[in-house]
């Protein structure tokens, strides 16, 4: 619908932002990573000389080593001499027995993030793994990432949530300002009626006079419900059914014959009559118009565990699966005349006032649909 296309660019603007924030921390993230990386390695070079000097020349002022050496406090080091085979640690926590197995596993996992540096004028060679500051930076972005996503996620909700208030708001003044303006009309035919039975006009016309104003009358009661919060009673769904199809017959076509598969016993509901009724005459005239008009409507009715089934199938085009979710939107219609609102307020009676669960089953194109309501029981 044309009102929905700007609170749909929002969304779209909204996701592009958030999608640039979050590459944009990446791309920050990673180059600090690498920063920090490379001025750690750095580190290491000196300390590495420092050990080899240390070492190796007697005259080398052994505070100033000692102070390279003790400044690494987060890096953890294992000095290796290939010759000898021994190892010296520094920052690793080591366990007590097994040591020598232990080190030889994390100079290999050392090695594999890592190039180990090679101590000049020696036999030595220094593995070092990054610092625990360092693994925190490389962890934050994607938790960074997480928190966007969530408060993300949180947004569309919130606007979600808002937009269906805003619909039910618009569902409710709609369907009250209609049962409020087909009650003048009705209210004046009712009165013609009765004008007209004392001027002896022929009583079969006036029936069927009566019958149509009778059937407004129900329009309207349908609509108030829909804008209110309607009354639930213990109901014999098969009579809603079958009286609802005994109202449609006379007024189909005769190319059009309903199959009728439900129980031999009662199957008792809590729900609205008015609103269930036009539930199932919707979904029967949308897989009539889905047939064009001839075709077997077939509505089953069966129980399973604590559910109870409903299916209305047709014998017409088929609807594709990209559009299952689409149909019940309201304005949605594939037929030239029409509001498209049919489905839509199916569903909002199936789901928002009675609290069950409407789709589509199956459908196959040129085929079938099935459509199905998935009632609890109480």
């Amino acid at each position: 619908m044309p009102s929905s296309q700007p609170r749909q660019l929002l969304h779209y603007l909204f996701v592009t932002l958030a999608v640039v924030v979050a590459l944009l921390s990446l791309l920050l993230s990673s180059k600090l990573v690498g920063e920090m990386a490379e001025e750690e390695r750095r580190k290491m070079e000196i300390w590495a000389m420092a050990t080899v000097s240390m070492v190796a020349d007697e005259e080398a002022d052994m505070n100033l080593v000692l102070k390279i050496l003790q400044s690494n406090t987060t890096i953890p080091v294992i000095l290796h001499d290939e010759k000898s085979g021994e190892m010296l640690t520094h920052n690793i926590r080591l366990p007590d027995t097994h040591q020598d197995v232990y080190l030889r596993k994390k100079m290999a996992q050392f090695g594999s993030h890592h190039d180990p540096i090679v101590l000049k004028a020696s036999d030595q060679l220094l593995y070092y793994d990054d610092s625990y500051t360092l693994k925190q930076l490389q962890v934050y972005p994607y938790f960074q990432l997480l928190v966007i996503t969530f408060f993300i996620g949180l947004a569309f909700f919130a606007l979600n949530r808002t937009q269906r208030a805003e619909q039910h708001r618009v569902w409710v003044g709609l369907s009250k300002e209609t049962a409020h303006q087909l009650g003048t009309p009705i209210s004046s035919l009712t009165a013609w009626i009765e004008y007209m039975k004392l001027k002896e006009v022929d009583r079969q016309l006036l029936t069927e006079i009566e019958k149509d104003i009778s059937r407004l009358r129900m329009i309207a009661e349908r609509f108030s419900k829909i804008g209110s919060i309607p009354d639930m009673q213990p109901t014999d769904l098969r009579d809603v059914i079958t009286g609802t199809l005994r109202y449609l017959e006379k007024r189909l076509s005769t190319k059009i014959s309903f199959s009728l598969l439900l129980p031999d016993h009662p199957v008792i509901i809590s729900l609205n009559k008015p609103l269930m009724g036009w539930v199932i005459e919707n979904l029967a005239k949308n897989a009539v118009d889905a047939m064009n008009g001839e075709g077997v409507v077939t509505i089953s009715l069966a129980e399973r565990g604590r559910h109870i089934l409903l299916d209305v199938s047709d014998t017409g085009k088929g609807i594709p699966k990209s559009k299952f979710k689409r149909i019940f939107s309201p304005g949605y219609t594939t037929k030239e005349r029409g509001w498209g609102l049919g489905l839509s307020l199916v569903k909002r009676i199936v789901e928002v006032i009675h609290g069950w669960k409407i789709g589509v089953l199956t459908s196959e194109p040129g085929k079938e649909t099935t459509f199905r309501i998935v009632f609890k029981k109480h």
